[in-house]
């Protein structure tokens, strides 16, 4: 798959400080790409960089192979975290405004918004202030914003902060079309389950150094250790628990059922497979749950910055 973005190297510093040290990603076409890592880790350092807010002390940025030049603005929606409208004008003239800076004629940016404002039913938000709308409402005019311009590049950082569950999800929606249309996604944020649902690559930077990335579910096979959910019935049978605890790794595992069972996480040897285990354990007793254990991005996350510490 070839790529719409690349770091190489990219190294920002502020004084003694560095933010990014020789910091690479790799964003493929058509993906959304989760850029994650604690706070100050140097992530939106980067997203500036990409931004064109500021620049790199050494190393380059490419955008569709071509080196990072100021006319790729047209190319880049970013919506930040720190969200930047002008609280005491109005919707209507700040987003035509706005849309204008990217390049849109009035009469293609009045098409563009009134498809969207119907879209999210917010059609007499035009002549309100931005400091008349709740922190919510004002997300949704900041997202239309960044996708106006159809963009090949998104760069969304903490796209869900200040949405209620039902808003939140029609934005997830709303990124996973444009994905669906050929647009790119950089989806920064520190909510793992949203990750987990929308991002098909990941890189974590972790005190100014990229220490993981890669594609989501190769990421996910390398930190597996090879080890099975398991409900067997009999939970007040000890020799069963006993005969278990001779042959393989046991912990107690935690996960609701309508039976009474033995609930254990059993953790194979290199070499054993989930079809040896299986056999064995049934022919010890009723198996009523088997399920490998994938680790999450969340367990990914803390085991990565833990390491790194």
């Amino acid at each position: 798959m070839s790529s719409i973005l690349q770091a190489k190297d990219v190294v920002k510093k502020y004084g003694e400080y560095t933010a990014l040290n020789k910091v690479s990603i790799d964003v493929p076409k058509g993906s959304i790409f989760g850029l994650l890592g604690p706070n100050g880790a140097g992530k939106t350092s980067l997203i500036r960089i990409i931004n064109q807010i500021t620049a790199p002390d050494s190393g380059e940025v490419l955008l569709d192979g071509q080196a990072l030049q100021q006319f790729h603005v047209k190319d880049i929606g970013y919506m930040p975290e720190e969200r930047g409208l002008y609280k005491s004008m109005k919707v209507g003239e700040q987003v035509l405004y706005l849309a204008q800076l990217k390049g849109l004629s009035k009469a293609e940016a009045k098409k563009r918004l009134q498809y969207w404002f119907e879209k999210f039913e917010i059609m007499d938000w035009w002549n309100k202030k931005i400091q008349e709308l709740s922190k919510g409402m004002a997300q949704k005019i900041q997202f239309v914003v960044t996708v106006l311009h159809q963009p090949k590049l998104l760069i969304f950082d903490e796209p869900f902060s200040g949405f209620d569950p039902i808003n939140a999800n029609i934005i997830k929606d709303e990124i996973l079309q444009l994905r669906d249309e050929g647009a790119t996604v950089i989806f920064s944020t520190h909510r793992m389950e949203s990750v987990e649902e929308m991002c098909d690559h990941i890189a974590l930077i972790h005190k100014s150094n990229k220490v993981l990335d890669g594609k989501l579910t190769d990421v996910k096979r390398q930190y597996k250790s090879n080890t099975y959910q398991v409900g067997i019935a009999g939970a007040n049978n000890p020799q069963l628990r006993t005969m278990l605890n001779e042959k393989f790794e046991l912990t107690d595992a935690n996960f609701k059922s309508i039976d009474d069972d033995l609930k254990v996480n059993i953790q194979l040897k290199s070499g054993d497979t989930s079809n040896d285990l299986l056999s064995y354990l049934t022919s010890k007793g009723q198996v009523n749950h088997f399920v490998e254990v994938i680790p999450s991005v969340n367990d990914i996350f803390i085991q990565t910055v833990e390491k790194n510490n």
